[in-house]
């Protein structure tokens, strides 16, 4: 029995409308996590005393021509990826709908390895280190998907199962129940929690000494955190619930949290015979 519920906050996705053109809080969030990223590797980059042997893997000008490729890998790799994770029949159906990105429909899975290849070409066009490239980006990662957790909220998508808990929330296009607001819950863990941590791996533990170690560290967390929300987060409607019980959110992370787990025995592998 449901004894108390939140009613959700009732925020217009469209932050400003002006006749046809609109702007949404979704897009406002892409842009707000790509420049404070930005502004974030800049500052770690900068600090030489972070770095082995006090030498960052490149430069802010570097870091500036960065974000163009960060951008498109972003958006290109998190649209395909839905459609290639979540959706792919009703896109084989209605292929202009791919580029309606208005629409909503952005993989997080898909994002990751846009910006992963985005950051393997420029590395090797620009002669960087590749895994420190990998732990200068994932480093900042964090604050995007926090602002993107937070526009899943406003748009009121991707809401969790039902639940009695006094912190349910009651979603305008999720039925009359309570249910957990797991997209909050993604916001801590993934967002604020993440961050902390690999802020204090960074700073307190020197990780950026080891390539490898921060990008690793984030895989991991990023896999567990999503696999522990998937279990109240109810998965998308054309997909449902796959071979016992999981989602396509767990069998996605299940890779990342094996691809950390390598990158981090590597650094410490290399690091001793350094």
């Amino acid at each position: 029995m449901t004894f108390f519920a939140i009613p959700f906050p009732m925020i217009d996705p469209v932050l400003i409308s002006l006749g046809p053109i609109q702007i949404r809080w979704y897009s406002v969030a892409y842009i707000a996590g790509i420049l404070l990223a930005w502004v974030y590797t800049k500052r770690i980059a900068a600090n030489d005393k972070l770095w082995a042997r006090n030498q960052p893997p490149l430069s802010g000008a570097e870091l500036d021509d960065f974000v163009l490729w960060a951008t498109i890998g972003i958006i290109a790799g998190g649209r395909l990826g839905y459609v290639l994770f979540y959706n792919l029949g009703e896109y084989l159906a209605n292929p202009l709908q791919i580029f309606a990105t208005w629409h909503g429909g952005m993989s997080f899975h898909g994002g990751f390895l846009g910006v992963t290849l985005a950051m393997i070409l420029f590395s090797i066009a620009r002669k960087i280190s590749v895994l420190s490239m990998f732990d200068l980006i994932a480093i900042a990662s964090p604050i995007g998907l926090f602002f993107g957790r937070i526009a899943n909220f406003i748009n009121s998508e991707l809401w969790g199962r039902p639940t009695d808990l006094p912190w349910g929330i009651v979603f305008p296009t999720g039925g009359p129940d309570p249910r957990h607001p797991s997209q909050l819950y993604e916001a801590a863990l993934e967002g604020l929690a993440i961050f902390l941590i690999l802020r204090i791996l960074s700073h307190a533990t020197g990780a950026l000494k080891r390539p490898g170690t921060i990008a690793g560290s984030f895989a991991i967390l990023y896999g567990i955190f999503r696999s522990l929300v998937e279990l109240v987060r109810v998965p998308d409607e054309q997909l449902g619930y796959l071979s016992f019980g999981t989602t396509m959110g767990m069998w996605l992370s299940a890779p990342m949290i094996l691809a950390g787990l390598i990158m981090i025995l590597y650094a410490q592998l290399k690091k001793a015979h350094d």
